[in-house]
């Protein structure tokens, strides 16, 4: 794992040590690991809710035909061989 140093001012310092012994943290690191994960998570959250709100405002909705689903699985079966080609066991 590498370690990444941190500047903070006494305040936000006392912050971070009061949330690792009142949250169940077991160190600083821990704390800020999480934060990032939040963050993660939220960014993630935010592009999948974009993606979303395109489609939606992409036009009128049809319903998907007996071949359309056989073209997304034809897409799949091409994608997964492609990548046992490049990566073989």
């Amino acid at each position: 794992m590498t370690s990444i140093n941190i500047s903070l001012p006494d305040s936000m310092r006392a912050y971070v040590e009061q949330q690792v012994a009142s949250g169940g943290y077991s160190s600083a690191s821990e704390y800020f690991r999480e934060l990032v994960r939040q963050d993660q998570k939220r960014k993630a959250n935010e592009r999948l809710e974009a993606m979303l709100l395109e489609g939606l405002n992409s036009g009128t909705a049809t319903e998907m035909t007996a071949q359309d689903w056989e073209d997304i699985r034809q897409a799949v079966r091409e994608r997964i061989v492609k990548r046992q080609e490049q990566h073989p066991s």
